[in-house]
């Protein structure tokens, strides 16, 4: 871990609120226009990453509810050439999809994005996902996180499946690829087996950073093995204080230090000088709370008051930085942007993005577990 404040902001839809996409300034949320300028305003504050989230749970029957989404991986995809300077992760449901098919997309997004991928596994709890694929009932947690698990260690093997210098081209002989340099992974789990090798070549980072969410406690074990960041959720300081504590844990009993590895506190946002008026137009829209992060700290107030809470939950060791949802977008980025950056003060002095994301984590690029020399 870099020892420096981590910031980032979750990036969906029209923001955290389920009513905000009806407020006047939503945009069109299917325009990869849309998304890239709020990713671009994102990075022009310096901040570290951007997540972009994505469920497989299917549109509520509710009239007035959104109709869909866009798959968060093809999109990072078209937003991470288009904007530098900023670190791009996609949440990627792992429940109903092949790992094979993961490990060449997130490889295929850190080489278009130079080098700036993460990404974020997530499981799928319900009948109504499952049903959407039609191959297998909802499971309980603790094996919906076993599969995770599986999954993760399949990727970063499929990852590792071409040594760095594989891809040779050599005109004279006609050979792209040392065959020599690509390796089977051969996994077998309780869920799957691969054999591998990935049809990608290593791509920048070799191994894009993994974040995942430590809320509960069926997580945590995958938490300890895996995770290079970790999300957690609470709705006091003292809350977060907790579940950090929970999650350096598990990374110690994995036989990992804690301290390289970086505890990100969600944070819903509502900012500016009619706030009480925003939330309760929100609210009139939309249930306040009904289809939010249950248990999650929420701000609503000026940008100093903000400051003050985010400097106030790292002296007390709460978070090593933040996630900010804005219930409302764009407004809410621009005030995170332009309002709460520059109250944070020398609390926020965002680094130079001139390496690899998981360098802005102070993650070494890790060695391929099958070459030979």
């Amino acid at each position: 871990m870099s020892g420096r404040l981590h910031l980032a902001v979750e990036i969906g839809g029209a923001g955290r609120h389920p009513g905000a996409w009806r407020l006047p300034g939503a945009g069109d949320l299917f325009a990869a226009g849309t998304h890239v300028e709020r990713v671009r305003t994102a990075a022009r504050g310096g901040l570290d990453l951007v997540v972009l989230p994505d469920t497989f749970a299917p549109p509520s029957a509710d009239p007035d509810a959104l109709p869909g989404t866009l798959d968060a991986v093809a999109l990072a995809a078209r937003i991470a050439p288009a904007v530098p300077g900023i670190g791009v992760v996609p949440v990627a449901p792992v429940t109903h999809t092949e790992p094979f098919h993961l490990s060449t997309a997130i490889a295929t997004l850190d080489f278009v994005s130079t080098g700036r991928a993460g990404w974020q596994p997530d499981v799928s709890r319900t009948r109504a996902e499952a049903d959407l694929f039609g191959r297998t009932g909802p499971a309980p947690a603790d094996a919906l996180w076993r599969e995770t698990g599986e999954v993760i260690e399949a990727v970063a093997r499929l990852w590792d499946s071409w040594e760095d210098d594989a891809e040779i081209r050599d005109e004279a002989t006609g050979r792209f690829v040392d065959r020599e340099k690509l390796h089977y992974v051969d996994f077998a789990g309780e869920f799957f087996s691969v054999k591998g090798p990935s049809i990608t070549p290593r791509s920048p980072q070799a191994q894009p950073p993994t974040v995942l969410r430590g809320d509960e406690a069926a997580a945590l074990p995958v938490v300890g093995r895996h995770a290079d960041v970790v999300r957690v959720a609470a709705d006091t300081v003292a809350g977060a204080a907790e579940a950090r504590d929970r999650v350096r844990a598990a990374v110690a009993d994995a036989g990992r230090d804690p301290e390289r590895v970086a505890v990100l506190l969600d944070v819903e946002t509502l900012l500016g000088d009619r706030v009480g008026e925003a939330l309760r137009e929100l609210d009139l829209l939309a249930p306040a709370g009904a289809g939010t992060a249950a248990r999650t700290l929420r701000y609503v107030g000026d940008p100093a008051g903000l400051a003050e809470l985010l400097r106030g939950a790292v002296e007390e060791r709460a978070a090593d930085g933040f996630v900010l949802a804005p219930l409302a977008l764009p407004s809410g980025l621009d005030a995170v942007v332009d309002g709460l950056l520059p109250a944070l003060g020398d609390a926020w002095v965002p680094a130079p993005y001139d390496g690899s994301l998981r360098a802005r984590f102070d993650l070494a690029r890790p060695a391929n577990r099958y070459a030979t020399s």
